[in-house]
């Protein structure tokens, strides 16, 4: 069950949020009466409630706003307690306090903002001695491996148990939380109104990851990488996955590069089945990979993984293809000419030394392009062209030949950066073709100059289904709906940029 936490200043708004979500299919909230101004009149609020409700009043060291006396706040809390509140939820160093009447039941619980505690097994048995009906744990994630302690305990628990990592990086804990026994998980109202870090909207946890229809058989896929939050794959792979009608979820996690390996070695334990793999981790996640497919073997970095039942786990790089294929079809769609080996380009610079730079210059070189790659790092770049047979310049020299073909395989002009270009416009020419691997926005600044100066331009979102298409091959053994895909790709950019 989902519970969405409303956190409103007046009451008129918390009923009225309180109405709408019920309407909605929404079974139970949670009323923030910290956030109320002025007296909290709990009656009001509980006297005609269309769902049942937590009630709970956070102080400020607990992550809410009640800036009033304790003894103020008990006896908001008692008083909710007689005008039988569904729940309360009573933190544990004033749980023995607040003593049980009624039919209201019991949360107790506990937060910690600045880490999850090594010993969490101790910590739910102390809160489940306090007169417990659920014990709730929420703790921030440093770590991957936090979630999966978390929600492992979870399981573990003979009471019913709500646990959550606050931050991005406990975000699995609030999509999984139900598959492993959480009698329900929070969201908000807002997307952009969290009330504890790492929250997310109640439509998204609805219609995007479909929180409902996930058990212990739901398989798991996702995106590793660091930044994650700004990913849009779990929105396509998951519209994907419902399209098609198959038992499976696709997660954000954000694993900083220094716990990859770590993060990898607990697969089997979540269990993963599969993962799209992006910056930082393409190359160092090979060291897991006990299979590897041609390209990977040429290319040396990987964007997928499949977990198999052996326990075996291959490694896959579907970027080449991708971008040679995306490449292709826009230069047919804008009649452009082609030779019936080759792409209509001569000569390419790829701008960036990382996988997706890799990837692409290996792509073009097979299809007879001269490949030059430049980069910030000039080593990183003489890498990429040793190991690709393709030359390397300096990132200041980028601009100094006047190539066919340039393409941007770096971060630069990705959301939120979006007024960033990683090539002048005053070097554009218009019989260049331009080719943004960056799909979010679709529309980069890069990509938008062009156009002025009359360029022909490729953009990141069909490079982004195609190379999705093929890992949906990989692990479904058979392709997804591409305009499925697309249609979700562009929601979900168009979501990212209204305003809150």
């Amino acid at each position: 069950m989902i519970c969405v936490s409303i956190g409103r200043g007046r009451h008129r708004h918390v009923i009225a949020e309180h109405k709408h979500l019920a309407e909605q299919g929404i079974g139970l909230v949670e009323l923030r009466l910290d956030y109320i101004q002025g007296a909290v009149q709990v009656k009001r609020l509980l006297a005609e409630r269309p769902c049942p409700a937590i009630v709970t009043c956070r102080r400020a060291a607990d992550g809410g706003r009640w800036e009033r006396s304790e003894e103020e706040r008990l006896l908001v809390l008692r008083t909710a307690i007689v005008e039988a509140a569904d729940f309360i939820d009573l933190e544990d160093d004033i749980a023995m306090q607040v003593p049980r009447y009624g039919t209201t039941k019991r949360i107790v619980s506990h937060h910690d903002f600045r880490k999850t505690p090594p010993d969490l097994a101790s910590l739910h048995r102390r809160l489940a001695g306090l007169d417990a009906d659920i014990v709730k744990i929420a703790t921030m994630a440093n770590h991957p491996n936090d979630s999966l302690r978390m929600l492992e305990m979870v399981r573990a628990s003979r009471i019913p148990t709500v646990g959550i990592c606050m931050g991005d990086i406990g975000l699995p804990t609030r999509v999984l939380g139900g598959s492993f026994g959480c009698p329900f998980t929070f969201a908000t109202f807002h997307d952009d109104r969290v009330l504890a870090p790492g929250q997310i909207g109640w439509r998204q946890m609805r219609d995007v990851y479909r929180y409902d229809s996930i058990t212990p058989a739901t398989r798991i896929y996702g995106v590793v990488a660091d930044p994650v939050a700004h990913s849009l794959s779990p929105a396509v792979h998951n519209a994907a996955l419902h399209d098609a009608g198959i038992d499976a979820v696709y997660l954000p996690f954000r694993v900083p590069a220094e716990q990859i390996d770590e993060f990898l070695s607990t697969a089997a334990r979540w269990p993963l089945s599969g993962l799209s793999v992006t910056i930082p981790h393409k190359e160092s996640v090979l060291g897991h990979a006990t299979q590897q497919d041609q390209f990977v073997k040429a290319i040396g970095a990987a964007n997928t993984l499949q977990f198999l039942p052996d326990g075996q786990t291959a490694a896959y790089n579907t970027d080449a293809a991708a971008a040679v294929e995306s490449l292709a079809a826009a230069l047919r769609e804008q009649d452009a000419p082609q030779t019936p080996d080759g792409l209509g380009v001569k000569s390419a610079i790829v701008l960036g030394a990382g996988g997706a730079a890799r990837a692409v210059a290996f792509g073009l070189r097979t299809r007879g392009v001269d490949v030059t790659v430049a980069a910030r790092t000039i080593d990183r770049a003489r890498r990429i062209a040793s190991d690709v047979g393709c030359k390397a310049v300096d990132w200041a020299a980028r601009h100094r030949m006047p190539y066919d073909c340039v393409v941007n395989a770096t971060p630069v002009g990705m959301h939120p950066n979006v007024d960033e270009t990683p090539f002048d416009r005053e070097h554009l020419r218009p019989y260049m073709v331009v080719f943004d691997t960056v799909y979010n926005p679709e529309n980069t600044l890069l990509i938008k100059e062009a156009r002025t100066v009359g360029c022909r331009t490729v953009t990141g979102v069909e490079m982004f289904v195609r190379q999705a298409t093929i890992q949906f091959r990989i692990w479904q053994g058979n392709d997804p709906s591409p305009q499925v895909m697309r249609e979700a790709l562009k929601r979900a950019t168009a979501s990212a940029k209204e305003p809150g």
